[in-house]
C-alpha cells in the first residue's frame, strides 16, 4: 500500500512543473487529499456501508471542493489539477494515469439505474470545465479540450474540442510523440476543420471578390456600343404619355 502512494505521489511531478517536493503533494494538493477519502470510501460502499461510504465522500467533499461518488471506480495515479469543482458520478469508471482539471464533469443523462457515466480509458486527459455525459467511452490516450461537451464516444489517441465536441487534428508536437498536454488540447496544438472550412470559403469570397471589381472596371471603361444609344431613346419615347 505504502508502495502505492508513493508511485501515485510521484506520477504527480510528471504533469506539474510547478511541484517542488513530495512533501507538498501530501500537504498541499486536494486531488491527493480526495482520492485518500475516495479509497475509503469505495471500500466501505463495496462492502454493503452505503450510507458510512456516501458520509465519508461528502467529508471529502468539504474538505477539497471534489466531488466523487464512492461507487466511482478510480484507477491508479489519477492526477487532479487544482480539483474545485470536479464532480465524478456512482458508475463512472476511470483509468490509469488518468488527468483531471478543475470543473470537469463525469455526469449522467439519465435517472435510470444502471450504466449512466463515463468511461475513460488510461492516460486521457480532460482539459477545465470539460463535461463528458452519459455512458460514452473515451479511449485510451483521448484528450478533451477545456469546456468541451462529449455526448458520443471518443476513439483512442483523439483529440477532441467544442460543444458537442468533435475531433480535430493536431498539429506537429515539437516535444515528441507521446508529450503531455495541459488541459486537453491547447488551440496551437490543434487545427480545427470548421475553421478550416471557413477560412477556405473566405478565400474564395475573396478571390471572387477581387474578379467582380475587375469585370466592373472593364464594364466602366468599355465604349457604349451602337444599340446602347438606341435602347436609352426607346427608354426614353417609352417613358413619354401617348396621346389619346
Amino acid at each position: 500500500m505504502f508502495k502505492g502512494l508513493v508511485a501515485e505521489i510521484d506520477s504527480y511531478f510528471q504533469r506539474d512543473p510547478a511541484l517542488r517536493s513530495r512533501l507538498e503533494v501530501v500537504l498541499c494538493y486536494p486531488g491527493f487529499h480526495v482520492l485518500l477519502v475516495h479509497r475509503a470510501a469505495n471500500w466501505l460502499w463495496a462492502r454493503g456501508f452505503r450510507v458510512l461510504g456516501r458520509f465519508v465522500a461528502h467529508t471529502g467533499r468539504l474538505l477539497t471542493g471534489i466531488e466523487i461518488h464512492p461507487g466511482a471506480r478510480i484507477g491508479k495515479r489519477l492526477f487532479i489539477d487544482h480539483g474545485m469543482g470536479i464532480v465524478i458520478g456512482e458508475t463512472a469508471v476511470v483509468g490509469d494515469d488518468v488527468t483531471l482539471y478543475h470543473g470537469v464533469t463525469l455526469g449522467g443523462t439519465t435517472w435510470r439505474k444502471g450504466k449512466r457515466h463515463p468511461t475513460l480509458g488510461d492516460r486521457v486527459v480532460v482539459g477545465a470545465g470539460a463535461k463528458v455525459l452519459g455512458p460514452v467511452v473515451v479511449g485510451a490516450d483521448a484528450k478533451i479540450g477545456s469546456n468541451a461537451v462529449v455526448l458520443r464516444d471518443v476513439p483512442e489517441s483523439a483529440v477532441v474540442v467544442g460543444i458537442p465536441a468533435r475531433s480535430v487534428t493536431p498539429r506537429d508536437n515539437p516535444a515528441g510523440e507521446g508529450a503531455f498536454a495541459a488541459y486537453g488540447a491547447p488551440s496551437q496544438d490543434v487545427t480545427d476543420p470548421v475553421n478550416v472550412a471557413i477560412a477556405g470559403l473566405m478565400e474564395q469570397v475573396s478571390t471572387l471578390r477581387t474578379r467582380l471589381d475587375e469585370l466592373e472596371g472593364e464594364l466602366a471603361r468599355r465604349p457604349p456600343t451602337a444599340a446602347e444609344p438606341l435602347a436609352e431613346d426607346a427608354a426614353e419615347r417609352a417613358s413619354k404619355p401617348t396621346c389619346c
